[in-house]
């Protein structure tokens, strides 16, 4: 029996995929539990319409993320820390401080979460930090740490 996944089940196949079982355990389980429904004409007609919904919602947010991609590498990020005499920073900066960072001089919201320090930052300088935006995309932005 065909059936479409209404979400993820274990070992059998993820949300909005047609698959084909036993028709025991689609009558007596998947469909009770509405993990699924029956491949019905109607029912295969929904789920293009929703696989096509989902692709243009997956296309608009990749624009997007592209457009903060090239926001974020449009300059160095700079960022002021209190220094000794020998140009070391009291304490370090961190993931918080670039975000607040990106707020106030890019205008774009970014979680601290999704950026990642590539080298520690103890002095006054240049570093690279990655933005990570999920299903692979990323990017390096640069981190200009200058004296207070």
């Amino acid at each position: 029996m065909e059936i479409i996944l209404i979400q993820d089940v274990n070992n059998l196949g993820g949300a909005n995929e047609l698959v084909s079982v036993k028709n025991g355990y689609a009558r007596n389980f998947l469909i009770p539990q509405k993990m699924a429904v029956e491949a019905s004409p109607s029912n295969r007609k929904q789920l293009e319409e929703r696989l096509k919904q989902l692709k243009k919602k997956e296309e608009k947010m990749l624009a997007d993320i592209n457009k903060v991609i090239a926001a974020l590498q449009d300059g160095a990020v700079k960022i002021g820390a209190k220094t000794g005499t020998s140009g070391k920073i009291f304490g370090s900066v961190t993931n918080v401080q670039i975000a607040k960072a990106i707020r106030e001089q890019k205008n774009l919201e970014i979680d601290r979460r999704k950026i990642h320090i590539l080298d520690e930052i103890k002095e006054i300088g240049t570093y690279k930090a990655r933005v990570d935006f999920g299903n692979g995309n990323e990017t390096e932005i640069s981190v200009e740490i200058a004296a207070d």
